[in-house]
């Protein structure tokens, strides 16, 4: 198998070519793009034999590469009998069916092969229907490539037809067909999401999402919180299906935790779309964890391409008030200058991210904390004063709420100062009224509510 990729001339990681600092976004280096081709490819148990960076200065339009490049790379295809070329580039289809005859094997391009390491990881039937809804996508504009009796032509209908259908038209038309059936199927996808969503919003818990660069530790970080054990290998796209799970924050705030599939660089747009009804649990987030790998030479080129996939979404990241928090992941893996740089950066970040290592521990708890500093930013402080009887609400209270303060007076009444979400402080009243007590409805932030 050969990896190809065209040359970006442009300088990696926001630096321009005299070492100064540039005004462009971070750029993966042409290096980092070709290891992640291969590991593109690796990730279907694809056997590389050579990978390659190829200069394209001037595209062709029907072979991309130029005729002698074509040649050289056909002799080493030969040499290492290779039955698969992968470019990591866009092919059109006439690229892709000239490369195929002059190399005498499949090629693929970057989209045709993201899409087959999705069709290969797609478990749950909603991610089975999105890779097929992008696959059928795909290939509606190559059958071209994909059959021998396209010049077929069927007869028209009375002595008076014309010549008919041609096979193509009616090969486009059945996938189209079925393109339109997944796509009602998503539609219903959308509507049970909808519902699902609508019933938490009944039982309100704050809904987390977990997103990153793919490989940057999302399920590793996803177990480690929530004990869970999802599928966390050290490969691309290890997880396609999200998966969602409670979890308690040290204030007693209960939450559910959403593990979503991961971002890339230059992810086809219709793979975007297909998972769009996957990516709206990010949407309807209460707030969104990016996880970055922070030890990866790349770090700040690959958070740049989450960003543009979030900002797809309608989310911007960049705002002050971005329900957003950054997760630098895989402390563990940084040398001691790069923690001591990393540690500065994070003084110099107005945005407070958090330091952790999901493999080792380091850093959750102090991220537990700071998931319930931002879910918590509205919660109101309410000082309670409950009779010796009660101890039913004091327990409630501290399943349900932070109590920050807690004294018993002589009487046997047991003052409380506790911190509690705005969203159950309707089942407070409840409680209140089941022990037989007034409601909180009277009482303002940190005045005591009259019982």
């Amino acid at each position: 198998m050969l990896v190809l990729r065209r040359r970006d001339e442009r300088a990696p990681r926001g630096v321009n070519g005299n070492g100064t600092a540039s005004a462009e976004p971070a750029t993966h280096s042409i290096e980092d793009r070709l290891e992640e081709a291969v590991g593109l490819a690796r990730a279907i148990d694809l056997d590389v034999r050579a990978a390659e960076i190829v200069p394209l200065l001037a595209p062709r339009p029907a072979t991309l590469l130029g005729s002698g490049k074509v040649e050289e790379i056909a002799a080493q295809i030969a040499e290492h009998e290779a039955g698969l070329a992968v470019v990591d580039h866009a092919l059109s289809p006439t690229q892709q069916r000239n490369l195929e005859k002059a190399w005498n094997c499949k090629v693929l391009d970057r989209t045709g092969l993201i899409l087959e390491i999705f069709g290969a990881r797609a478990r749950t039937r909603e991610g089975r229907l999105q890779v097929e809804l992008a696959h059928l996508t795909y290939q509606k504009s190559r059958l071209v490539r994909s059959w021998t009796h396209l010049e077929r032509q069927r007869g028209g209908h009375g002595f008076l037809g014309g010549p008919g259908e041609a096979q193509i038209e009616t090969d486009r038309r059945l996938i189209q067909d079925r393109i339109d059936a997944i796509r009602r199927e998503l539609a219903g996808v959308v509507r049970t999401r909808a519902l699902h969503r609508s019933g938490r919003k009944r039982v309100p818990l704050p809904v987390v999402a977990i997103v990153g660069y793919t490989n940057a530790g999302k399920s590793t970080l996803f177990n480690r919180l929530t004990g869970a054990a999802v599928s966390a290998k050290d490969q691309v796209f290890e997880t396609l299906d999200p998966t969602m799970r409670e979890l308690r924050l040290p204030s007693g705030r209960r939450i559910v935790l959403s593990d979503t599939v991961g971002f890339i660089s230059d992810l086809p747009t219709m793979l975007v779309a297909a998972f769009r009804a996957t990516l709206e649990e990010v949407v309807e987030a209460d707030l969104v964890l990016h996880v970055r790998d922070i030890a990866h030479a790349e770090s700040e080129a690959q958070a740049h391409d989450v960003t543009a996939v979030l900002a797809d979404l309608g989310i911007d990241a960049e705002a002050a008030d971005a329900p957003v928090l950054e997760v630098w992941n895989k402390a563990d893996k940084l040398d001691a200058a790069a923690r001591l740089e990393t540690e500065r950066a994070i003084l110099r970040s107005g945005r407070a991210p958090a330091l952790v290592s999901a493999m080792t521990g380091e850093g959750v708890e102090t991220l537990r904390a700071g998931i319930d500093a931002r879910l918590g930013a509205k919660d109101e402080v309410l000082t309670l004063e409950i009779p010796p009887d009660a101890g039913r609400l004091l327990s409630w209270l501290h399943a349900n709420a932070e109590v920050l303060e807690q004294e018993t007076g002589e009487s046997g009444t047991v003052t409380a100062r506790l911190r509690i979400d705005p969203a159950i402080k309707g089942k407070l009243d409840g409680q209140l009224k089941r022990a037989g007590l007034a409601a909180t409805r009277g009482a303002t932030r940190g005045q005591t509510p009259r019982l």
